[in-house]
C-alpha cells in the first residue's frame, strides 16, 4: 500500500514538473499569436493564472491592434476569477474608459460594481465598500435602464441597505445594553430616520421611548421633569407614525409612567410654598 502512495506522489510531481516546463516554453516563446492562442486555451480551461500571466506579458505588443480588446477583457477576468477583486475593478474601469462603446461595456460595467459587493466586509468592519458597491449599481442602473442585470442590481442594493441597517440597530442595541440610554435614544432615532421604510421601524421607535425613560431615571432631580416630557413626546411621534403597532401599548405604559412621574415631581416643588 505504502508504494502505491509512494508511485502516486511521484508520478505526481513529475506530472507538475512537466506542466511547469511547458508552461515555461511558451512564456519564452517569441511568437505573440502562438502566446496569445496559449493564454485563450488556459483561460477556456479555468487556469486563470496561466493565462493572466501570458496576458500580461502580450500586453504591451498587442495594445493598439484588434485583438487588444478581448485580451483587456480576459486579462480583467482573470482577476475576477482568481478574487482579486480590488485589482479587477481597477481593470474594469481601464477597460470601460478604452473602450467605452463596447458590446461588452454592460457587462463590464456591472462586474465591476460587483467587484465592490464581494470586497463587502463582515457587520462589524467599515462598510466603505457596501456603500461603494450600493452607489455603483445604482448609477448602472440609472444608466442602463434597460438591462437584464438591473434586477440583480436592484438586490444587491437592497442587501446592502440591510447589511447597513443591522450594523446601526446592533451600535444602537450596544449602546442600551452599556446603559448609555441618552446614546441609545439618539441611535434608536437615527436608524429610524436613516431607514424609515424598514418594517422594523416600530421597534426602533419603541426603544427611543424606552431609552429616554431610562435616562430620565437615572438623572438628577433638577432634570428629570424636562427628560420625561421628552419621553411623552417621543411617545407621541409613535403614536402618529406607527398607530396600528402592536408595541403602541407598551409605549404608551413608558408615556404614564413618565407622566406620573412628573406629576410627582411637580407635587414635589409646589408642596414647601403651600406650607408657606
Amino acid at each position: 500500500m505504502k508504494s502505491i502512495f509512494k508511485l502516486f506522489f511521484i508520478v505526481g510531481i513529475l506530472a507538475g514538473a512537466t506542466s511547469c516546463s511547458k508552461f515555461s516554453k511558451i512564456q519564452k516563446s517569441t511568437d505573440i499569436n502562438y502566446k496569445l492562442q496559449k493564454a485563450d486555451e488556459y483561460y477556456a480551461k479555468k487556469k486563470y493564472r496561466n493565462a493572466q500571466l501570458l496576458y500580461e506579458e502580450l500586453f504591451p505588443a498587442m495594445k493598439g491592434s484588434e485583438k487588444f480588446e478581448d485580451l483587456y477583457y480576459k486579462y480583467a477576468f482573470c482577476f475576477y476569477y482568481d478574487k482579486q477583486y480590488k485589482d479587477a475593478e481597477n481593470l474594469f474601469k481601464g477597460y470601460l474608459e478604452v473602450f467605452p462603446n463596447s458590446p461588452r461595456a454592460e457587462e463590464v460595467d456591472f462586474t465591476r460594481a460587483y467587484c465592490y459587493f464581494k470586497e463587502s466586509p463582515k457587520i462589524e468592519l467599515e462598510q466603505t465598500n457596501t456603500l461603494k458597491a450600493m452607489n455603483m449599481m445604482q448609477t448602472f442602473i440609472n444608466t442602463h435602464p434597460g438591462s437584464p442585470r438591473n434586477k440583480q442590481a436592484s438586490d444587491i442594493i437592497d442587501e446592502g441597505r440591510a447589511k447597513l441597517e443591522l450594523k446601526e440597530e446592533r451600535a444602537a442595541q450596544l449602546y442600551y445594553n452599556l446603559g448609555q440610554y441618552r446614546s441609545a435614544g439618539i441611535a434608536f432615532d437615527n436608524l429610524l430616520n436613516n431607514f424609515p421604510e424598514s418594517p422594523k421601524g416600530d421597534q426602533y421607535k419603541l426603544m427611543v421611548v424606552k431609552s429616554y425613560y431610562k435616562f430620565a431615571k437615572l438623572s438628577i432631580t433638577e432634570k428629570q421633569q424636562e427628560r420625561f416630557e421628552k419621553v411623552t413626546t417621543e411617545y407621541s411621534d409613535f403614536a402618529d407614525r406607527f398607530p396600528e403597532s402592536k408595541l403602541l401599548k407598551e409605549a404608551e405604559d413608558y408615556s404614564n409612567l413618565s407622566k406620573k412621574q412628573i406629576k410627582e415631581l411637580t407635587n414635589e416643588q409646589t408642596t414647601p410654598s403651600a406650607k408657606l
